[in-house]
């Protein structure tokens, strides 16, 4: 049951946002946007916590999960740390999804982009 729900959670959030995408004047970027602050207000206020029990994955991978686990470092490094968690937090929270994505779209960018670009990057 937890696959089911994770699934039906992630679906519809990814739902809204087709819907989103179809039926306003909202360009992708902003979808994303608002997506991610989304997930650190809903976050900070403690309200996506309990999607995030119930769901699963289905509530930490789509992007309103990136702005929870930013929310939720931020929370944390500032009980821990102080005021200088609040600058740190966020980033330490999401380091390893960060360096994921930039690891993988260069890898990406190397091998689908036409010409030599690997001379341009590393030599």
């Amino acid at each position: 049951m937890d696959y089911l729900w994770a699934f039906l959670t992630g679906g519809a959030l990814c739902a809204v946002g087709q819907l989103l995408i179809d039926l306003t004047s909202m360009t992708p970027a902003r979808i994303l946007v608002t997506y991610v602050v989304s997930g650190v207000f809903l976050g900070a206020a403690g309200i996506y916590e309990p999607l995030v029990e119930f769901a699963g994955a289905g509530a930490t991978v789509p992007l309103t999960g990136f702005g929870y686990n930013l929310a939720k470092g931020v929370n944390e490094a500032v009980t821990k740390d102080g005021l200088i968690g609040a600058l740190t937090g966020g980033l330490e929270a999401c380091a390893g999804g960060i360096t994921a994505a930039v690891i993988f779209a260069l890898i990406v960018a190397l091998i689908f982009n036409k010409g030599d670009k690997t001379a341009k990057i590393f030599g």
